[in-house]
């Protein structure tokens, strides 16, 4: 029998930090919170066995993403504080636009701020978890499937034939909410996982408060609707957007979360984890003579628990030597304090920090991949929780990744994730490449074709896992 137990803790970062989702921003520090952010833990054991080797930890974490070192330290800690270890550990996180950036920006205001929060996610985490494990309970688990349509393709093309971020119709987009429910033995809610796919930028230049984003409403509407506590696992979110989004109205944000919410919450409220069947036990005479029917219970539910970590060898792009990378990325960030020690104003940093930010993105590639040009090992991990499958992948795939995995498993459900166990930049299909855009430029170490090879070793993954 499956046994689980959450707890969440704050991990809300002060007002005056680097607030850097945006180029096109004009603030710098945070000036306020609107709502937390957070960090909710989902510890799995069998019944029993409270070996840590053998649990399954699942984090959630309210940031926009979690470089290797990050995710790293969140491991280590976790190890350290309650033995499970690193690979049975998921680190998620939303992705969420409106809290701190990790990385080089032209905010400078509230940036000594960054590295410390940051680094308190490792004994943050290892609270959680620690909180969930004293919280284990026997439970079962089950799926379903939902609709939701607060996401759009956001890869438009302008009349002249630029490929911008905004709202496509006509492209690709997955609406689906999957929901998974894990239930105690008397049948009360203890959790609720909700994977959708969509960017939490419906936050954007303008907003100048920390937010989780859409997620946060998410959770909140769940949690008051079906109690026990929500997990929201980002999807395949690489070329999805908000129908709203680049706001700064607060409300935005709150409406279309709290419309995923309503939408997840209906369907975990429809799923009973406990097979049964129906059982005719009498006709009772009245006006209309009224079926009398009891549900009982018709064998167990799936609980089989188990892990799986593999790797999909993808083709990388060819890069310049690293030091020629470091040359270029030291010129350009000299010249960007320059032009903030001589005065210059908000405009001019920003024009200045643009190429910078740019060359970050391809140092990082180059200290991942050297000088490209082959095959790396990215990893997959897929989490078996009973009938359903929790697939991810530490990059920001595109939507059609996730929608050919979860057609084509073996699992009675899958929930397709990106943004987990590190990051990489993103995965776009080989479609793409062609089109141009943000998504294929400098952010997708990947050569074309790279996509459709994760969707096969994603498959091969889940088929081992199940067999």
């Amino acid at each position: 029998m499956l046994a689980a137990g959450t707890a969440r803790v704050d991990i809300t970062p002060p007002i005056g930090i680097a607030h850097a989702g945006w180029g096109a921003q004009s603030h710098e520090g945070a000036e306020g919170i609107d709502m937390p952010l957070t960090i909710t833990a989902l510890v799995f054991e069998t019944a029993g066995n409270t070996n840590p080797a053998e649990r399954i930890a699942i984090l959630d974490i309210d940031t926009c993403m979690l470089a290797h070192d990050y995710d790293q330290n969140i491991r280590e800690w976790v190890t350290k504080e309650t033995g499970i270890p690193a690979v049975n550990q998921r680190v998620s996180y939303t992705h969420t636009h409106s809290g701190p950036i990790e990385g080089l920006s032209w905010i400078a205001k509230g940036a000594e701020m960054v590295e410390p929060w940051f680094q308190s996610m490792g004994p943050a985490s290892a609270k959680a978890i620690s909180e969930a494990i004293s919280k284990i309970v026997p439970v079962r688990s089950d799926s379903g499937t939902g609709h939701c349509e607060i996401n759009i393709n956001r890869r438009p093309v302008s009349h002249d034939g630029q490929v911008f971020t905004g709202r496509n119709p006509d492209g690709f987009v997955d609406h689906e909410v999957l929901v998974t429910a894990i239930d105690d033995l008397e049948g009360n809610p203890v959790a609720t996982l909700v994977n959708y796919a969509c960017h939490p930028t419906i936050m954007g230049p303008e907003n100048k408060l920390i937010t989780p984003d859409y997620p946060g409403p998410v959770r909140e509407t769940v949690e008051s609707v079906v109690g026990g506590t929500c997990l929201f696992l980002q999807g395949a979110a690489g070329n999805q957007g908000p129908i709203d989004g680049f706001t700064g109205d607060l409300s935005v944000y709150h409406k279309l979360g709290k419309q995923l919410g309503i939408e997840a919450a209906r369907v975990r409220l429809t799923i009973d984890p406990v097979p049964r069947e129906e059982k005719l036990e009498e006709i009772l005479p009245s006006g209309a003579d009224l079926g009398m029917y009891t549900f009982k219970q018709a064998g167990e539910s799936d609980d089989t628990l188990g892990l799986i970590e593999t790797a999909a060898s993808l083709p990388v792009k060819e890069m310049p030597p690293e030091s020629e990378v470091q040359a270029n990325f030291d010129r350009i960030t000299a010249n960007l304090e320059n032009v903030r020690n001589n005065g210059g104003s908000i405009e001019e940093i920003k024009q200045a920090a643009f190429p910078a930010k740019r060359e970050t993105l391809l140092l990082r590639h180059t200290q991942t991949f050297g000088r490209g040009g082959d095959k790396q090992e990215i990893p997959i991990q897929v989490i078996r929780i009973g009938n359903t499958a929790l697939v991810a992948i530490p990059v920001e795939p595109f939507a059609e990744i996730g929608t050919a995995v979860k057609e084509r498993s073996p699992a009675d459900w899958t929930l397709f994730s990106g943004y987990s166990n590190g990051y990489y930049g993103y995965l776009p299909m080989a479609y793409a490449y062609p089109e141009g855009g943000y998504e294929v430029g400098p952010t997708a170490p990947f050569e074309a074709g790279a996509a459709e090879q994760m969707i096969e070793d994603c498959l091969d993954a889940i088929k081992k896992l199940w067999s």
